[in-house]
C-alpha cells in the first residue's frame, strides 16, 4: 500500500486513531471525544498526525471511519421529521406492531413500537394493492399519492418512507411512487421498503424502512460535512464507513442505506478481535470491548463473527443484519451508586468524558469504575493514556469514600473491590447471553479483551466462566480503529424466496442469486474491488409454520446443495434451540454477500529484552489476595517468548493489563499476551 491508511473510531469517551504507514508500522493516539460535535475529534486527529507524526494530510491514501451517528440520532431522538406512505388500510402497522408487550403491569403504558418515527398525523395511505404472488390488484393512484405527499411536505417532513404491501415480491409500485414524488419534490429523501428490507413480515419491513428514512438526512449531512472537512484539511482519500455487518463501504454507498450503519463502531471492534485471535492461533473467540461508556460483547466461531438478522436499538427491534454484539452499560466511566435498599449498583449511567470520572479532575464527583481501579493501584495516575491525561488519585479516593464506602460501612479499598465485583458480574451475564444462550460452551473459547478497560477485567471474567485462555492483542485499546483498517469491503443484497425446500430447484436458486450478485458486483466495481471479491450465498430457513428463521450457508457448487442446506439447518436449529425435527422446512430469504480485503493488517512488535521492559513495582490490591507487590512492565519492551507471572501489571499507551496471582502471561510470536492459569 502506498501512502498512509487511517482508521478513526469515535467512542463515547475517546476518539481512537490509528495510522498505518506503507511499511506496516502503526501509530496510535486516543483523543477525548467532543460530545457536541464528534466530527471535531476527527479534525483534531488529522492535526495531531501532522504535528506529532509528520504525516501530511495529502499522503493519506485510505480513511476509514466507524460512526455512532445513526445510533445516536435514535437514542437522542434527533433524526429527521419523516412521513410514512403505506397501502390503503395499513398506515397503523407501525403502531400496532406485533401486539406484544414486555411490560404488562406498569401503571402508565408506553408505546413499545417506534411511533415517534411517524406519529399518526404523518402516516398516510394511498389506494394501491399487490397480491401475495405479485399481481397488481389495484394500480397506484398517483393523484392521491401526490395529495398526501403535498400535505406531508406542508407539515415539514424532510424524508419519506414508502412501504407498500408485498413490495418485496413486486417492487414496481414503490419505484413508481418514488418517480412521481421526485418529479415534484426532487430534494425530498425517500426510502423504499423494497430496497431497504425486501422480505416478508409487514411490521418489521415498515419499521426498518421508517428508521432508514429517519436517519438518512442526519447521516447525509454528517458524511457530507466529514467529507468536506477532509477535503478542507487536504486529505485526498475517499471516505469509507464501517457497516453493522462488519464490512466497509464508501460514504456514497452508505448514504443509500444508512440504516446499515447501526452498531458501526462495535462491529469494528469485533473485526479487530477476530484478526488478533487468528494471529494468536485461535478461531473460536469471545470478544468484549470495554470503553468509557459501554461493554460490547460478541462471539467469533471458526474465525467468522456471528451475524444476526436483526438488532435491538433503544429497545426497538430493527431488522438489519449486524454483527451479534451484546452491548451493556458497563465501562470505565460507569457510575457506582446505592439503590433504595442500600445495595451497590454500577451503571448503566456513565460519566463519559465530560466531566468524566472524579480522578480526571474535570469536576466529576461520582465514583466510577476507573476511580475504583485507581484506588486499587491498578492504574498509574501518571501514565493513563500514555501520560497524556494526568489523574488525581486523591479525588478518586474521595469519590469512592463519600459515595460508596462510608454509606456502606466499608473501607475505601473494600468499596473499590466491590465496584469491580458488581460490574464484572454484569459482564459475565452479558457473555453468557452471546454464548450459552446461543448454544455455545464459553469454556471452548478464548477470551479477547478490547478497549481501554478490557485487559483490567479479563482474568476475573475468565475465572468466573472457567475460560483458560485469554488473548490480549498488541493494541487492545484502539483495536476498533485497527479493525476498521482490517475489515473487508462488503456489499450484501437479499430477496424474499418463500418456497418449501422440497419444491425449490438449484437452477431457481441460481436465478434469484444471480439477480442479487449483479448489484453487489456493481457496487464492488464502484469501490474498485470487483476483481478481488469473494462471493458467499446464504438462505434464511425455517420449519413451515415457524415465525423465526436461521441464516444457513448455501453451497450451490455442491451436487446436493439443497440436501446439505437441510442437514446444516437441522444441526444449527438443534444447537441454537436445543431440538430439531424431520418436519418440512422452507426458504424465507436468499442472500448474496460479496467481500474483498482492502489491505492486510498485521500487528506485532519487536522489543529489546524483558529486563528493559521491567519498570519497577508497586503495591496493589487484588481480589482474595490483599495487598501484594506487583511487578510493572512496559508492553513496548516485551518480545516474543517472554513470560510474566502474576502479580504483575503491563502498561501501554492505550490500556493496562492486570495479571493476578496464579496467572501467567506469555508473549506470542505476533506480540499478543496469552494469559493462562498456572
Amino acid at each position: 500500500m502506498q501512502g498512509y491508511a487511517v482508521g478513526v473510531d469515535v467512542g463515547g469517551t475517546f476518539t481512537d486513531v490509528v495510522c498505518r504507514d506503507g511499511s506496516g508500522g502503526l501509530r496510535l493516539v486516543k483523543i477525548p471525544t467532543t460530545r457536541g460535535n464528534p466530527s471535531a475529534g476527527i479534525g483534531k486527529a488529522i492535526e495531531h498526525m501532522a504535528r506529532a507524526w509528520q504525516v501530511p494530510p495529502g499522503a493519506i491514501a485510505r480513511f476509514v471511519h466507524g460512526t455512532t451517528a445513526a445510533t445516536n440520532a435514535v437514542l437522542e431522538r434527533k433524526g429527521a421529521r419523516i412521513g410514512l406512505i403505506t397501502t390503503q388500510g395499513f398506515k397503523d402497522v407501525l403502531e400496532i406492531g406485533r401486539q406484544a408487550r414486555t411490560r404488562m403491569y406498569d401503571l402508565i403504558l408506553e408505546p413499545e413500537t417506534p411511533v415517534f418515527l411517524a406519529p399518526g398525523a404523518r402516516r398516510r395511505e394511498v389506494p394501491e394493492r399487490v397480491a401475495a404472488d405479485g399481481a397488481v390488484l389495484v394500480p397506484l393512484d398517483e393523484a392521491a399519492l401526490l395529495r398526501e405527499v403535498d400535505a406531508l411536505v406542508a407539515d415539514g417532513v424532510e424524508a419519506l418512507a414508502v412501504s407498500f404491501l408485498f413490495s418485496f415480491v413486486n417492487p414496481g409500485p414503490e419505484r413508481r411512487a418514488r418517480e412521481v414524488i421526485r418529479a415534484k419534490y426532487p430534494e425530498l429523501m425517500i426510502s423504499l421498503s423494497s430496497e431497504v428490507d425486501p422480505a416478508f413480515r409487514e411490521y418489521e419491513r415498515t419499521c426498518v424502512t421508517a428508521f432508514d428514512a429517519y436517519v438518512k438526512p442526519v447521516l447525509d449531512k454528517y458524511l457530507a460535512d466529514l467529507e468536506a472537512n477532509l477535503a478542507k484539511s487536504g486529505v485526498p482519500a475517499p471516505l469509507q464507513i464501517m457497516q453493522s455487518r462488519g464490512g466497509i463501504c464508501s460514504a456514497e454507498v452508505a448514504r443509500l442505506r444508512p440504516v446499515r450503519l447501526f452498531l458501526s463502531g462495535p462491529a469494528a471492534g469485533v473485526i479487530g478481535g477476530q484478526m488478533a485471535g487468528r494471529a494468536a492461533g485461535f478461531d473460536d473467540l469471545i470478544t468484549f470491548d470495554i470503553g468509557g461508556t459501554s461493554c460490547d460483547i460478541a462471539l467469533v466461531q471458526g474465525g467468522e463473527p456471528m451475524v444476526r438478522a436483526e438488532g435491538l436499538i433503544d429497545g426497538f427491534t430493527v431488522r438489519v443484519p449486524m454483527v451479534d454484539v451484546n452491548a451493556i452499560g458497563a465501562g470505565g466511566g460507569s457510575i457506582a451508586w446505592l439503590d433504595a435498599a442500600g445495595g451497590l449498583r454500577v451503571g448503566p449511567h456513565s460519566a463519559g468524558s465530560e466531566p468524566g470520572p472524579a480522578c480526571y479532575g474535570n469536576g466529576g464527583t461520582e465514583a466510577t469504575v476507573t476511580d475504583a481501579s485507581v484506588v486499587l493501584g491498578w492504574i498509574d495516575p501518571d501514565y493513563f493514556a500514555g501520560g497524556s491525561l494526568k489523574l488525581h488519585p486523591e479525588l478518586a479516593r474521595k469519590a469512592v469514600e463519600e459515595r460508596i464506602a462510608r454509606p456502606m460501612g466499608l473501607s475505601v479499598e473494600q468499596a473499590a473491590l466491590g465496584i469491580h465485583r458488581v460490574i464484572n458480574a454484569q459482564m459475565v451475564e452479558g457473555i453468557r447471553l452471546v454464548s450459552v444462550r446461543r448454544g455455545y460452551d464459553p469454556r471452548q473459547f478464548a477470551l479477547v479483551p478490547l478497549g481501554g478497560g478490557g485487559p483490567l477485567h479479563a482474568i476475573p471474567l475468565a475465572r468466573d466462566l472457567n475460560i483458560a485462555r485469554i488473548v490480549v492483542p498488541r493494541y487492545p485499546g484502539v483495536l476498533s480503529a485497527i479493525g476498521l483498517l482490517a475489515a473487508p469491503v462488503e456489499h450484501e443484497m437479499s430477496a424474499a424466496f418463500g418456497k418449501p425446500l422440497g419444491e425449490a430447484t438449484p437452477d431457481e436458486l441460481r436465478g434469484v442469486l444471480g439477480g442479487l450478485d449483479a448489484p453487489c458486483t456493481a457496487l464492488m466495481r464502484r469501490e474498485g474491488m470487483a476483481q478481488a471479491a469473494t462471493i458467499q450465498h446464504f438462505a434464511d430457513v425455517c420449519y413451515i409454520g415457524q415465525s423465526y428463521h436461521l441464516e444457513v450457508p448455501l453451497h450451490l457448487g455442491d451436487d446436493d446443495a439443497i440436501g446439505r442446506l437441510w442437514r446444516d439447518f437441522r444441526a444449527m436449529h438443534d444447537r441454537v434451540y436445543g431440538h430439531s425435527t424431520e418436519a418440512p422446512a422452507r426458504f424465507v430469504n436468499l442472500r448474496a454477500v460479496h467481500r474483498a480485503r482492502a489491505d492486510a493488517i498485521e500487528v506485532g512488535a519487536a522489543a529489546p529484552s524483558l529486563a528493559e521492559a521491567r519498570k519497577g513495582s508497586r503495591r496493589i490490591l487484588v481480589p482474595d489476595g490483599g495487598l501484594v507487590d506487583a511487578a510493572i512492565y512496559d508492553r513496548a519492551g516485551l518480545k516474543p517468548g517472554d513470560r510474566i507471572d502474576g502479580p504483575a501489571i503491563v502498561e501501554q499507551t492505550d490500556t493496562t493489563t492486570l495479571i493476578e496471582p496464579g496467572w501467567r502471561a506469555t508473549v506470542d510470536a505476533g506480540g499478543s499476551l496469552v494469559l493462562t492459569p498456572v
